[in-house]
């Protein structure tokens, strides 16, 4: 474990800023490669001195806006049908997408609406692919950057606390890296359960209105 963190903080000290906004467009785009080797790393380097932790977060921000925004014009720019069926074939299976998994994404978002890009942010198994639904629905624009910004900043901030505060403490840091983790997604996960909570009684009680149905789109075609 020692190596692999000295191997990732040198990485990070190498790439710098645009290294992480890089890294995190790949992230948040159809490629999957792990958020958590890139932010944590860099903020402990902040707390080294050798990074600015700000930027290191509004690096991360950035690149997750670029990388979601990627999917969102594919998604419109290419359709439903082509999406579908580019995720069907063999090249999609390397970087681990199927149609499933954008099936799932998509049922998550006819699900939460537009919310939903803000809450996937927080949700691994989601993550990757909710911009690919919100722009097959052609939401709008700014309020997908808005949701995006916010779920990823808060995700971004939580892997950068990881990394700053254990930073002083670099043995602890490599003993309970996996604890720690854990610890903060479940605090996500918590976070999570409480907006959809509040998503799911704010759309109940708008169900029951008079003159209101809720309209849920065929996604089987």
């Amino acid at each position: 474990m020692s190596g692999i963190i000295n191997i990732l903080l040198n990485f990070s000290l190498h790439i710098g800023y645009p290294g992480i906004v890089l890294l995190m467009t790949i992230e948040s785009s159809f490629i999957p490669f792990p958020s958590e080797v890139v932010i944590p790393p860099a903020a402990y380097l902040a707390q080294q001195g050798q990074f600015n932790l700000t930027f290191v977060v509004l690096a991360g921000i950035l690149g997750s806006l670029l990388g979601a925004t990627i999917n969102y014009v594919l998604a419109i720019t290419l359709g439903r049908r082509i999406i579908y069926a580019l995720a069907s074939t063999r090249c999609a299976k390397i970087f681990m997408i199927n149609a499933n998994k954008v099936q799932k994404a998509e049922k998550y978002f006819l699900k939460y609406g537009n919310a939903s890009t803000f809450l996937g942010r927080l949700v691994p198994a989601i993550r990757q692919l909710i911009s690919i639904p919100a722009g097959f629905s052609r939401m709008n624009f700014r309020n997908f950057l808005l949701f995006t910004f916010l779920g990823s900043g808060i995700w971004t901030a939580i892997l950068a606390v990881l990394g700053y505060a254990f930073g002083a403490n670099q043995e602890l840091l490599q003993r309970y890296y996996k604890e720690i983790s854990a610890f903060f997604l479940s605090l996500a996960g918590i976070f999570v359960i409480y907006v959809l909570y509040r998503v799911i009684k704010e759309r109940g009680g708008a169900s029951h209105r008079p003159g209101t149905a809720p309209k849920k789109p065929d996604i089987s075609k």
